[in-house]
């Protein structure tokens, strides 16, 4: 019990609602039996008071005679203890009391309970030196206690009505709790079963309840969905690497085998060279792979301040180029990361580029002051990619048939690779609407530096 939720706060509102329901039951019987009493010594004084004004001026007559509301039990007894007169309810009883003021009180108060009674009494006793006796006299009057005043029913009541207040709130909050947890559970039952049996397409019940456990389901379900899209590419990944292994594999090893077979003597330079290009593309596609996984894992590469100027510039005079290249490239362009990484996108995006295009390629570096942003875009005049087909290019193994026309090589890692590093530098990888050909579009956070230059001015243009 004591290690679930609702145990625990069902000990938590018990113990708290008895210190509240102890304290206001103890405060309730102070209440009570002070009223009562108060309300007794309060009937027993007037009646004191008017009897011992009384006195002093006459004898009463016997028995004494009291007024509506004053109390029945009066005794008027001298110095001696003897009861000189007393009401009908007292006639030839023992004194109330035999309590006396201390000097100059003339008033005492006390509680007696006689045996014979089986009652308790509120006592007054007023002193009066100068009587119609002749004598001092002490006038005495008593007002019975309701039983709750000195009894233990007040108490014995104010218990019981404190155990079923507890019991009250023990039974609702353990069952509201259950109440309030029972969509976890079935939450909790539900994962277990989708752990059980490997079914990832399975979600969790989303209680419409609003709040924390709602909110918790949808978390719960957007995981479970993102692990399944998660898996489903991994499978479609090892798929499409096992197939793309299996190729280069294959034709490497039917090589191997022409050249084993062939007799002595015979020149197999031109299969050495076949055979070699086969490794070289199967190193290719593993050095992808391992890129990706990589990726994929969260691997952290050493980062630094990153000049893209120098980068761009770098990278665009390390290629042979089939077409022309108009680079326009905005001086001071500083970005925190990798600088082995964003080589291999820009080197990915400008072979993309150089492939597709017709006869030229530009390149464009800037920066976006507004969003903080280094803004890289490589266009082509090719024929371009349909809108259709711009999120399939992204695709792990996705091929489009003009790039397998123009690079039947190819592993189809190349703008995966590119977009998946680009995440892990948080910026972005998109495909933007060109008037010809393909224009990508590779957004990277400013470093501080950068992004706290004043603004930039045209750029600078650098050939090849």
């Amino acid at each position: 019990m004591f290690d679930s939720v609702r145990g625990r706060a069902t000990v938590v509102a018990v113990t708290l609602t008895a210190v509240v329901a102890g304290a206001c039951a103890v405060l309730a019987w102070l209440l009570v039996t002070s009223q009562l009493r108060d309300e007794a010594t309060g009937q027993a004084d007037a009646t004191a008071q008017r009897v011992a004004v009384l006195v002093r001026e006459e004898v009463p007559g016997r028995p004494i005679a009291v007024r509506p509301g004053e109390s029945d039990l009066v005794q008027i007894v001298d110095g001696d203890g003897t009861v000189l007169n007393a009401t009908a309810r007292l006639q030839g009883e023992p004194p109330l009391s035999g309590e006396r003021p201390v000097s100059p009180e003339i008033r005492v108060a006390s509680t007696v309970c006689p045996a014979d009674t089986g009652e308790c009494r509120q006592l007054i006793g007023y002193q009066v030196r100068h009587s119609a006796y002749g004598k001092p006299v002490m006038v005495y009057a008593a007002a019975p206690l309701p039983m709750l005043a000195y009894g233990p029913s007040l108490a014995v009541l104010l218990l019981a009505q404190f155990l079923l207040t507890l019991l009250i709130v023990a039974n609702r909050t353990w069952a509201t709790i259950g109440l309030t947890l029972r969509p976890v559970e079935e939450i909790r039952e539900r994962m277990a079963d989708i752990t059980t049996t490997v079914d990832l397409a399975r979600r969790v019940p989303v209680p419409p309840t609003g709040g924390e456990i709602q909110r918790l389901a949808e978390t719960v379900n957007d995981t479970l969905h993102r692990l399944e899209n998660a898996t489903e590419r991994e499978r479609r990944f090892v798929s499409d690497a096992s197939h793309d292994l299996r190729n280069p594999i294959a034709g490497l090893m039917t090589r191997l085998e022409v050249l084993v077979g062939e007799p002595d003597g015979t020149d197999w330079r031109d299969q050495a060279r076949a055979a070699l290009h086969g490794a070289e593309h199967l190193h290719a596609i593993v050095d992808d792979l391992l890129e990706l996984a990589r990726l994929d894992a969260g691997s952290v590469q050493p980062t630094r301040p990153i000049d893209l100027h120098d980068l761009v510039t770098a990278e665009l005079g390390r290629r042979d180029w089939r077409v022309a290249v108009e680079p326009v490239l905005e001086e001071g362009v500083m970005v925190t990361g990798s600088p082995v990484r964003l080589a291999r996108v820009l080197n990915n995006l400008l072979a993309n580029a150089d492939r597709h295009a017709a006869t030229r390629v530009g390149v464009l570096l800037t920066t976006d002051p507004g969003a903080g942003q280094a803004v890289i875009e490589i266009t082509d005049d090719g024929s371009g990619i349909a809108p259709a087909d711009r999120e399939r290019v992204f695709e792990r193994f996705a091929r489009l048939p003009e790039g397998r026309r123009l690079d039947s090589g190819g592993t189809g890692l190349g703008l995966p690779i590119a977009l998946e590093i680009a995440r892990a530098h948080h910026g972005t990888l998109s495909l933007a609407d060109s008037p010809a050909g393909a224009r990508f579009v590779l957004r990277l956070p400013l470093s501080a530096p950068s992004a706290a230059a004043p603004e930039t001015r045209p750029g600078d243009q650098a050939g090849t």
